[in-house]
């Protein structure tokens, strides 16, 4: 077991104080959007050892089965199969979605062919991995996730009362429900500026005045003002507003449109960068490929809690993947938990002192944003005051990895 030096990611939609105040840091004015827990090799933990920080991903690299343990190692090849992050929010992210593991698959293999270099702004696969994450509030969250049904679509666009949204209303009424979401999905990625901007304008007014539905009508506006003239808006306005009280999450699999707009958070995913992008953003937005992954279906939200696991304090987010697992244990004065080690972990305290005891002996103390690692075999107990969140692999899981078939070597 390891404590973690972990690199912050400085996002320029990230918040300038959320984890200076969750840390105990001083704020240098600077935005501080994700800070990073895992083996990703774009910014790798880092382990603090007596001869000095080793990264992450070399350590699993030079001895993936005593790491990982031999059921993820046969399941995901020699590489952590999860990344952990905290996210701190302060305006709007862009509008993605993810693509799932076939997708991924053949479109990092035709971009390879291609000679498409994996840095270049415009390429989007940048490994041949799909991309579902959850995240769980920390503060009071903010998101947009998933389509409307088409008949709350046409409701809300109505409700803007511009001519030239008529026929897409009209569309979205009366047409069947995939083709109706991806033909105006499709229109408005490419809106024209003057109907953007006469649809901030609207917005702004829906904010202050609507007497339904305001918070979202707010939500907007914020985006609206916060990437002026950006079509994404109206991408935006498509999508359902969701806020999370502290303790609840989502879940977001492949194919799903989403954007986070303000909030901090827990954040786990899949151990990939691919990323297709929707709108508010000034980074690469290939529209073809876009509407070849995303999912132009409605279904409501589900906002997750967690479930006691056993009859100790560990909770844990369900989510139909088995690349991770995420779980909170939240610990009174003179408690304690024994966290099982079939898989390698890595645990972040989120508030109190915690103080972790491992199977062989040694003993770390975590304070907010403190995190350690443990391998594989790695039995761990949780003792203290306060709430730790825990990553690890679902074992439970496994039984859907026969239909993955992965090369390494």
């Amino acid at each position: 077991m390891d404590r973690l030096l972990n690199t912050i990611r400085p996002y320029s939609w990230g918040s300038t104080t959320a984890l200076p105040e969750l840390m105990g840091t001083v704020p240098d004015g600077t935005p501080q959007a994700e800070l990073w827990m895992g083996a990703h090799p774009a910014a790798p933990s880092r382990l603090l050892r007596a001869h000095g920080p080793e990264p992450l991903d070399a350590l699993i690299r030079s001895r993936p089965a005593a790491e990982l343990g031999e059921a993820t190692l046969r399941r995901f090849g020699p590489r952590l199969p999860f990344l952990l992050k905290l996210l701190a929010v302060e305006s709007p992210l862009s509008i993605q979605v993810h693509p799932d593991l076939a997708q991924a698959a053949v479109g990092h293999r035709i971009e390879n062919a291609q000679g498409v270099p994996l840095d270049a702004p415009y390429r989007n696969y940048r490994d041949d991995n799909h991309k579902p994450e959850m995240i769980v509030a920390l503060s009071g969250f903010e998101g947009l996730c998933g389509f409307r049904s088409p008949a709350h679509c046409a409701d809300l666009l109505a409700a803007l009362r511009l001519p030239e949204l008529a026929p897409h209303v009209t569309a979205l009424r009366e047409e069947p429900e995939e083709p109706a979401l991806r033909a105006v999905f499709s229109a408005f990625l490419t809106a024209p500026a003057p109907l953007v901007a006469a649809v901030a304008a609207s917005v702004a007014r829906e904010a202050e005045t609507a007497e339904e539905d305001r918070p979202a009508w707010q939500a907007y506006d914020r985006v609206a003002r916060a990437r002026p003239g950006d079509p994404g808006l109206l991408a935006a306005l498509m999508l359902q507003h969701v806020r999370l009280a502290p303790g609840e999450g989502i879940f977001l699999g492949a194919g799903v449109p989403h954007a986070y707009l303000r909030g901090l958070g827990v954040e786990i995913m899949a151990s990939s960068d691919n990323v297709l992008r929707c709108g508010l953003t000034s980074k690469h937005v290939d529209t073809e490929e876009l509407l070849r992954v995303v999912r132009a279906t409605a279904s409501p939200v589900r906002v997750l809690r967690p479930a006691a696991r056993g009859a100790g304090a560990e909770e844990v987010y369900a989510a139909p993947v088995d690349d991770f697992r995420l779980s909170r244990v939240r610990l009174s004065a003179g408690s304690c938990a024994a966290l099982d080690a079939t898989a390698p972990q890595i645990l972040v305290c989120t508030s109190g002192s915690i103080r972790l005891s491992s199977g062989s002996g040694g003993s770390l103390t975590l304070r907010p944003g403190d995190s350690a690692y443990a391998p594989a075999g790695e039995r761990v107990t949780v003792r203290g005051e306060g709430e730790v969140f825990r990553a690890t692999v679902d074992a439970g899981h496994g039984h859907r990895h026969r239909h993955r078939r992965r090369k390494y070597g």
